[in-house]
């Protein structure tokens, strides 16, 4: 999944990708030029969120869940 969501930012200019000819392979990503034109829009939703959250009251906030530890098969 997170594969495929990496090629589609690629392919839509978004990312930029660098293989290196090494073994084991190795990838880097980048963010390109039209992807920095996307941090005024990211910035200001982070900020929505943020201003969001405050006006929340504090009972409709659901709380984080606690993971549980997977239990042990016996045999």
């Amino acid at each position: 999944m997170l594969t495929l969501q990496l090629r589609e930012l690629e392919e839509d200019g978004i990312i930029q990708r660098k293989v290196y000819p090494i073994v084991p392979p190795k990838v880097e990503y980048s963010i390109s030029k039209r992807g920095e034109s996307l941090k005024p829009i990211i910035d200001a939703m982070w900020q929505w969120g943020k201003d969001f959250l405050t006006t929340v009251p504090k009972d409709r906030l659901k709380p984080t869940p606690k993971r549980q530890p997977k239990a042990a098969i016996l045999r």
